[in-house]
């Protein structure tokens, strides 16, 4: 009985249906627009506005986020697109797939697993040559990147992929017959997760912020914490979809990725909160005084800010300043 009257509530004040966009690329003269690259693009874009707000209040420059970007952004995709290509071989190296198609990244297909370890990387060379600490710079970025894979999302609605099971809820979404699924009838609807994973991700990413807030977490505790609310709405969104996918034990294998990782966050989180329970008060690193320029290592600076023998500094300030000006 009261499903039913939810169910009626339901389809009083939600559509009969999400429809499908009608196109996912548009033409200026010979250049392709697609909507998959523009959300990824919007999303890179509205994370950098975000973590530079969220660093300069921890300390930073503004500018080390956008030099950091510049190194995390690249690895991030690359690692996307490996992670995707090595987890649903068939489409690129099975029966009647197409190897080149892997280096089509514009058609969609980034795993956000690879994406967070190669960006890792991108993140720690960016954040090295820049002479910032790493750990606080991944807990004024965690939040940002709930938001830009929540506008990410998007891109899988234009393309009409990675969505759900067959569903009866007034929130179905139609699919093209072009993008339907074998053994599906054009009448049929399915779960949109690409919303429920947007959704999932603006409420975690403001979670977040109050965790922080609330608590002042630091040490790399606010990173964690986004592994383990990603991970969380990952596992269940996960389970409904129906996209072709590498299955270990029965389940598929981002579910076994969600869940240990997501595991193995939660430990670090609290094992971190127990040795660091404050926030750091220093976001620079120790060996390194002010901004590293993004053209040199550490040890050029270390070099270049060696002292001049005492001799030599005497000497130099006993010329006259037209002996210095030639």
């Amino acid at each position: 009985m009261t499903g039913d009257v939810l169910g009626a509530v339901a389809g009083l004040v939600l559509p009969a249906e999400i429809p499908s966009p009608s196109q996912a690329v548009w033409h200026l003269g010979p250049f392709p627009l697609r909507a998959y690259s523009m959300a990824i693009l919007v999303g890179i874009v509205v994370a950098v506005l975000i973590t530079q707000r969220r660093w300069v209040a921890r300390g930073g420059a503004r500018d080390d986020v956008v030099e950091v970007a510049f190194w995390m952004v690249p690895f991030g995709i690359l690692g996307g697109r490996l992670y995707h290509v090595i987890s649903s071989p068939d489409a690129y190296f099975g029966a009647g797939g197409n190897p080149a198609a892997a280096l089509r990244i514009w058609e969609g297909g980034l795993g956000i697993w690879g994406a967070i370890a190669l960006g890792a990387l991108g993140a720690w060379i960016g954040a090295r040559r820049q002479g910032i600490r790493l750990l606080p710079f991944g807990d004024a970025l965690a939040p940002a990147l709930l938001v830009a894979q929540a506008i990410g999302r998007l891109g899988n609605w234009f393309n009409q992929e990675l969505f759900g099971s067959p569903t009866t809820l007034p929130w179905g979404l139609h699919v093209d017959a072009a993008h339907l699924p074998a053994d599906y009838g054009p009448d049929t609807l399915f779960h949109p997760t690409f919303l429920y994973e947007l959704v999932w991700n603006l409420l975690a990413a403001l979670f977040l912020v109050w965790a922080d807030r609330r608590w002042r977490l630091g040490h790399g505790r606010v990173f964690a914490l986004y592994v383990v609310a990603y991970c969380t709405g990952r596992l269940w969104i996960e389970t409904l979809r129906i996209d072709p996918a590498q299955h270990v034990l029965g389940l598929r294998l981002n579910v076994w990725t969600a869940l240990f990782l997501g595991l193995g966050a939660l430990v670090v989180f609290v094992l971190v909160g127990r040795r660091h329970p404050g926030r750091e008060t220093e976001v620079r690193r120790a060996d390194v005084v002010g901004p590293v320029d993004g053209a040199g290592t550490d040890a050029d600076t270390d070099a270049d800010s060696v002292e001049e023998p005492a001799t030599e500094t005497a000497a130099k300030s006993s010329d006259a300043p037209g002996d210095t000006a030639g």
